[in-house]
This record gives C-alpha cells, structure tokens and sequence, in this order.
C-alpha cells in the first residue's frame, strides 16, 4: 500500500477504490434509513438483522465491526491520499495562473477539502448520537425509531445534518462525474453525477425534516 500511493497513479487508485466503497455504503445506508417511514418495527427489525448477519460464524455484531472496520480504513485512505495529491499539484504549479479559467464541476471542485471536513467531522457526531448514543436524547440500544425520532425534533440537529448531507452530495457529485469522466463516458457524466447527489441528498433528508414536521413521530 505504501508503495502504490507513491506515484500519482497508485494515489488516484487508491481514490477510486476507497471512494466507491464509501458511495456503495452511503447509498445503502440512505436506503436503510428509508425504512422508517414503514414504522418503528421495520427499522428497529432492520437494526437487528444487521447486528446477527452470520452471526454463527462472526458472532454477535460480527460483519457490522468489521463492515465498520474496513469504512474507517476506507475514511482514512481516502482523507490521506486526498491530501497527498494536493500537495502534488500544489508542487507542480509553486506560482499561481494570474488567470484561472473556470472548468466543468468547478464548484464542487474547489470545496472537495473543506467538504470532507465537514463530512468528517460530522461523523464523529453522528457515531456518538446515532450509534453509541451518548450524544443522542433517547439514547437506547436496539430502540433505533425512537432515538432517530428524538434526536430530528431539534431543529438544530437537523440544521447540522443537512450541511453535512449538502457536502455530502457535493462530494459524490464531483467523484462520480470524475470518475465516470475517467472511464471514458465523459458525456453522460455530468448528467448522472448530479441526479446520483440529488437521490442520495434527497434520501438522506427525508427522514430527519419528517421528524422535524412530524410526519414521523
């Protein structure tokens, strides 16, 4: 690993790899919050089935440690690489273009870093409220409809949400469009970057300005 992520072509393996890892988990995650608009029973039923996946040969909790196991490995590559690159291309152009031209996906472009921050650091808040949930008003284990629904009734958790699902749409936007750009299909890219974002942005908020209306209680 140490080896691939010396050359800049090891570097954006590297991101493409991690990067679909944690846009297939994202997406699956979005869907699995979705459930709780079937009701308290079917996410609280959805949690458990998580925790007792191959349960006989992993144990209790078993594949979601180690599906955590490998995202956080995934998170760090990514924010690691990330800024290695950065500081490539930063080295390769020491003096500034005195004018910049402006390029397709230049917004998300340009707030790639600071929305991984937010990304991150929105994710300790998250795994300390949602899953450990010592952040969380509710706050029992295995009660995952109630601790979502007492958590959303604050209007400023669901403000912080939605900037950090906002950066979140951002960021897949511009990874998707560049991958897809890399892959050759460069024409449909833009198209399909940004409904990709708007699913995943739309399906992530759903939930959480349910709660807030009271839709879901």
């Amino acid at each position: 690993m140490v080896v691939l992520t010396r050359t800049t072509v090891g570097q954006k393996a590297v991101m493409a790899v991690t990067g679909a890892v944690l846009l297939l988990f994202v997406t699956l995650h979005m869907l699995g919050n979705l459930k709780a608009f079937l009701g308290a029973q079917a996410l609280d039923g959805y949690g458990r089935w998580l925790r007792e996946i191959l349960e006989p040969v992993f144990g209790h909790e078993g594949v979601l440690w180690l599906t955590r196991g490998v995202l956080v490995v995934c998170v760090v590559l990514h924010l690691v690489v990330a800024a290695q690159l950065t500081r490539r291309a930063h080295a390769a152009r020491p003096v500034g273009y005195r004018h910049r031209v402006r390029v397709q996906g230049g917004y998300a472009a340009r707030t790639m870093r600071w929305g991984g921050v937010i990304i991150a650091l929105f994710l300790v808040y998250h795994v300390l409220d949602l899953t450990a949930g010592v952040a969380n008003p509710h706050g029992v284990p295995g009660e995952i409809y109630r601790n979502v629904t007492a958590d959303f009734q604050r209007w400023y958790v669901v403000l912080a949400y939605t900037v950090a699902v906002v950066a979140l749409g951002f960021h897949v936007r511009h990874g998707v469009w560049s991958a897809l750009r890399s892959l050759g299909v460069a024409r449909v890219a833009p198209g399909f970057a940004l409904g990709y974002a708007i699913v995943l942005t739309a399906g992530y908020l759903a939930v959480p300005f349910a709660v807030l209306f009271g839709v879901l209680r």
